[in-house]
């Protein structure tokens, strides 16, 4: 497959922007890593834009999933998963809800093109990720306080 420049992909971006009010390229890059599209040259740009946006959204899916389905989990997440609160638990399923979502209306617009819902999702979910990106931020601070307390649990039962 050809791979087109940087460049062009900006300028054909660009277009599509000025023409459905998309983000900015610098803005919609920073977070979803967009410019890996140029890796394939293709006539829906719309499409790869959305496709690369769901690989985002499905790589956090499937760490979320770990937490709410700990069967396969690693060793470390079940550590965590000791110390979660209630409310801990609760922000866990809300973030992994909305990014089912995103996931579920990704999947639908794989069956048949349609540039329109192709450019509300891309403006929906970024729209939308700015504020699941503070939720994650939250989770963060969680996984933080899950890790040193499981760390403080293993050394009181080595100790003592």
């Amino acid at each position: 497959m050809k791979e087109i420049e940087l460049s062009e992909l900006k300028r054909r971006y660009d277009a599509l922007r000025k023409k459905h009010g998309l983000p900015e390229f610098s803005k919609i890059n920073e977070e979803f890593e967009i410019e890996k599209v140029q890796e394939r040259e293709t006539e829906f740009l719309l499409r790869e834009i959305r496709r690369a946006m769901s690989e985002k959204i499905a790589a956090f899916l499937r760490f979320f999933e770990l937490f709410l389905n700990p069967q396969a989990a690693p060793v470390f997440i079940l550590g965590m998963l000791k110390s979660l609160t209630v409310k801990d638990k609760e922000l866990i399923e809300h973030i992994y809800n909305q990014l089912v979502n995103f996931e579920l209306t990704s999947i639908t617009l794989d069956i048949i093109y349609d540039e329109k819902k192709e450019v509300d999702f891309i403006k929906n979910t970024f729209k939308k990720w700015q504020c699941i990106k503070e939720e994650l931020q939250e989770f963060s601070r969680i996984i933080e306080r899950a890790k040193l307390e499981e760390k403080e649990r293993k050394r009181k039962s080595y100790f003592g």
